[in-house]
């Protein structure tokens, strides 16, 4: 009996043992996907971009890095489910001619899960194909067009974020409407999808007042010198007196201030892709002050770091501290870096959501038919994030903002309500 006693302890302290060591392998495999896909580890998950890291669009640059710090904040703090996020952004120059090359880099040598934040039309056009056929998540591109959401059938890979360029234009147009009724508007803007979203949205928006009112239409292509002296020139000329500027950043820039240069008034709207408050401060003026651009409309879904009314907000107040630490060499006050951090918190949203089930599958359909994000930090009050099976525009709500120049500056003041272009 003594004996069979020892027999039966051991035996006990035997299963005791499995017992721990199943509970604690259980323990250590909370974050083990019980699916999982290419670019993904048991603590880490690849993603990839295609940005003008070089080139006339370079500006956008500031981007790709603030969506970096914000992953890298997401890291130090325990990554998504365990993982860590390793972000690699390769250049294409904004040129669609090196897009599609860059994109087969990307995911065939780095070897990426998924890619977010691709940035521009033209580029994306020339890609979305390649990601589309290897079903590889192409989500939160960096453009507004149409196409994204109007093409998701035949495109179910690809996914914008952004407002959508065509609703933007319809708010200037109601704006133009209701307080410039008797404008001539001349138009400048990029000669492909990107330029011409903007040119029917702001038809439509004028309705049946289109024709009468915009006099004159002028472009550029996007690896043209900046120089739009001929363009204002010609737009002048047509005896426009209201300048839509629809155009990237380094174009833009130029475009604000030949108007003011010969003592006429500022480009009014300005495309909200274009005019982050370093690029309108930074474009010269002869007047050497930067009032000499009030008045100029934008719109915005963001909140506004260079707003003294938000600097207590706890949203700013954490993405200052994210740039502050993991901005590598963003401006805090630079509304591409806001944006970056934006998109970056609604990717790692997506990436929480899939848990376990860290397919790519799952991933674009959380992303593209499920979301319903309410807490992003840096949108404004009453702005979501949302999609579902028959609505593939994440975010169609805007509210105009108007600049207004000051000894520090310049900054954008909000007016009016949020309105919807769903």
């Amino acid at each position: 009996m003594h004996g069979n006693w020892h027999g039966l302890r051991k035996a006990a302290m035997a299963v005791m043992a499995a017992m721990t060591a199943l509970a604690c392998g259980a323990q250590q495999a909370t974050n083990t996907p019980t699916a999982s896909d290419v670019g993904i580890t048991s603590n880490s998950i690849l993603l990839g971009a295609t940005f003008p890291l070089s080139g006339p669009a370079a500006a956008y640059a500031d981007i790709a890095k603030s969506m970096n710090a914000y992953f890298q904040y997401v890291n130090d703090n325990g990554g998504v489910n365990g993982r860590k996020i390793t972000y690699t952004v390769v250049d294409d120059g904004y040129n669609p001619a090196n897009t599609p090359a860059k994109a087969r880099e990307l995911v065939e040598q780095n070897k990426v899960f998924a890619t977010v934040g691709n940035l521009g039309t033209p580029p994306n056009l020339a890609s979305r194909q390649y990601y589309n056929d290897n079903s590889v998540p192409d989500l939160f591109v960096f453009t507004g067009s149409d196409h994204w959401g109007n093409d998701f059938g035949q495109f179910p890979w690809t996914l914008g974020w952004q407002p959508d360029y065509q609703a933007e234009a319809k708010i200037y147009a109601k704006d133009i409407l209701a307080n410039h009724p008797d404008a001539k508007i001349g138009i400048l803007y990029q000669n492909d999808d990107y330029g011409q979203d903007y040119v029917t949205g702001m038809k439509a928006g004028l309705g049946d007042k289109a024709a009468t009112m915009i006099v004159k239409t002028t472009t550029y292509n996007a690896l043209d010198p900046s120089d739009m002296s001929s363009q204002i020139n010609q737009l002048k000329a047509s005896g426009a007196n209201l300048f839509f500027d629809v155009a990237t950043p380094k174009f833009a820039a130029d475009a604000l201030v030949r108007p003011v240069r010969s003592g006429g008034t500022p480009a009014t709207p300005t495309n909200s892709v274009a005019p982050s408050p370093p690029t309108v401060t930074a474009a010269p003026t002869p007047l050497g002050t930067p009032p000499a651009l009030d008045g100029m409309t934008s719109v915005t879904y963001l909140k506004d770091p260079n707003d003294p009314a938000q600097a207590n907000d706890p949203g700013i107040v954490k993405y200052k501290d994210i740039i502050t630490k993991y901005g590598n060499g963003c401006v805090i006050i630079n509304s591409f870096c806001v944006v970056g951090v934006s998109t970056a918190f609604t990717m790692v949203d997506v990436l929480k959501q899939a848990g376990t089930n860290m397919t790519r599958k799952n991933v674009m359909d959380i992303a593209a038919n499920k979301l319903n994000e309410t807490n992003n930090f840096l949108l404004l009050p009453g702005i979501s994030v949302h999609t579902t099976k028959t609505d593939h525009f994440p975010i169609r709500q805007e509210k105009l903002e108007k600049w207004q120049g000051d000894s520090s500056g310049g900054r954008y003041i909000g007016t009016g309500e949020i309105i919807s272009g769903r």
